[in-house]
């Protein structure tokens, strides 16, 4: 009975989701073309993703948000479990911010139009020069004074355990000398795990962490810094928990 139910609200909520998707998206490509570009795409994204959660019924808690700096650009890094990482840091993040986002994604029709629109970074992982570019591209939104936000896995987590962390990330922080904000993701595998597409309605915990400077390091502190960044998410996707997503 309880995956007969789970089942009904993955079906109901994937429905939603895909009219939210339809409608914000085309709402996403017209208001990317008023300036400044982007940021009224990415007020529109907001929407699109607490639309998301209410249909997932998934409750939001952030911790930590007054840490994030707000007179200048800076490299979030967060956890990767699931598919609902994506809106709950959307809804979450209190400044601009554009994401590093694998390339498959932007083909989604509606989707991948409305985050080109919002000047989201496409990141071919099969190709390493196409990469090496994706990379030089957000550091050139730095440069402009736009925020980035990078999964260092690059991937989700099929055991809840962090993965090896990439070192592209690390070296954009690196050669700008912008902070790195550590941001931990608390329950998104519980309400949604990579080996399924049964949603589990509950609670996620976005909490952020103090920012890490990386001013007059080189690239030679790249490991120890991957190391204390590591730590500190690590330390923020498991502070308090026991907020496990109902078994609805």
């Amino acid at each position: 009975m309880v995956r007969l139910l789970r089942l009904l609200h993955t079906f109901v909520a994937a429905i939603l989701v895909t009219l939210d998707t339809i409608v914000m998206g085309s709402y996403g490509v017209v208001a990317g073309f008023v300036p400044p570009r982007g940021d009224w795409t990415f007020r529109g994204a907001r929407l699109w993703g607490r639309i998301i959660l209410w249909a997932a019924l998934v409750r939001r808690h952030v911790e930590g948000h007054e840490l994030v700096p707000r007179d200048g650009p800076v490299v979030f890094m967060a956890n990767h479990e699931s598919w609902l990482d994506i809106p709950v840091l959307l809804t979450s993040v209190p400044v601009q911010v554009r994401f590093l986002a694998k390339k498959s994604l932007f083909r989604i029709p509606f989707l991948g139009w409305a985050m080109r629109a919002m000047g989201f970074i496409p990141v071919d992982r099969q190709n390493r020069r196409e990469a090496v570019k994706s990379f030089e591209e957000a550091a050139q939104h730095i440069r402009t004074g736009r925020s980035v936000l990078i999964f260092p896995e690059e991937t989700r987590t099929r055991t809840g355990e962090l993965l090896p962390f990439q070192r592209g990330g690390f070296l954009i922080a690196l050669k700008a000398g912008v902070p790195i904000v550590p941001v931990g993701l608390d329950g998104p595998a519980r309400c949604l795990a990579r080996a399924s597409y049964l949603l589990r309605p509950g609670r996620i915990t976005v909490r952020f962490g103090a920012p890490i400077p990386t001013a007059g390091l080189g690239v030679t502190a790249k490991d120890s810094l991957m190391a204390q960044v590591r730590e500190a998410i690590g330390g923020l996707r498991v502070a308090n928990q026991g907020s496990p997503c109902s078994r609805a």
